[in-house]
């Protein structure tokens, strides 16, 4: 079972990222405030769950947070200042969206630029330890695998339907056979 929160009196906000192995798309950043009480057995971090399940706790998130708010920063973005650079700035754009301000932030990984005025804590492997961290990561995920698969309608080449810009060798044969396209992150090695 994750923890329901990190400090007992403090207004929380859990964050997390996906998309940062990815050739492909934004990296997308999620914060999420849940109540104090809030207790769901099935919450856990987005890649032990199944779609069908990422989904359905999706809307749960989305009804009972306090806030919740996601951000992207784009290839273009990620090309510009490298992609650690990109993850936390894809953070600090989902806690400003957030309506409720935060008084603490749980950070899934072990580096983080700091928020201006808030006090933060990094996490390893939040996202299976601490409830807020979870649901950051099951917003930021299927935000994201969504956004791909609406790419992937313009690029079905790529496969992005199935493997969300990650380099997999089918991904990687079409870069080959077909060059990359706008949406690639171009000072990643794609092939």
């Amino acid at each position: 079972m994750l923890k329901p929160f990190y400090h007992p009196h403090l207004i929380e906000a859990g964050l997390d990222e996906v998309g940062r192995g990815c050739l492909a798309g934004p990296v997308v950043a999620a914060a999420v405030v849940l109540p104090k009480d809030y207790t769901n057995a099935l919450l856990n971090d987005s890649k032990q769950l199944t779609k069908a399940q990422r989904n359905e706790l999706r809307s749960e998130i989305v009804d009972v947070a306090l806030a919740w708010a996601v951000a992207e920063v784009s290839n273009k973005e990620i090309d510009q200042i490298n992609i650690l650079k990109a993850s936390f700035l894809a953070m600090h754009r989902a806690v400003d969206r957030l309506t409720v301000r935060p008084e603490h932030l749980l950070v899934d990984g072990n580096r983080f630029t700091p928020y201006p005025f808030l006090p933060h804590t990094c996490i390893v492997k939040g996202d299976s330890k601490f409830m807020s961290i979870a649901a950051a990561s099951i917003l930021a995920k299927t935000y994201r695998d969504e956004l791909m698969e609406q790419l992937a309608e313009e690029f079905p080449q790529y496969g992005w339907e199935r493997n969300v810009g990650y380099p997999t060798p089918i991904h990687r044969r079409a870069i080959e056979e077909f060059g990359p396209c706008h949406h690639h992150r171009m000072s990643f090695k794609l092939i």
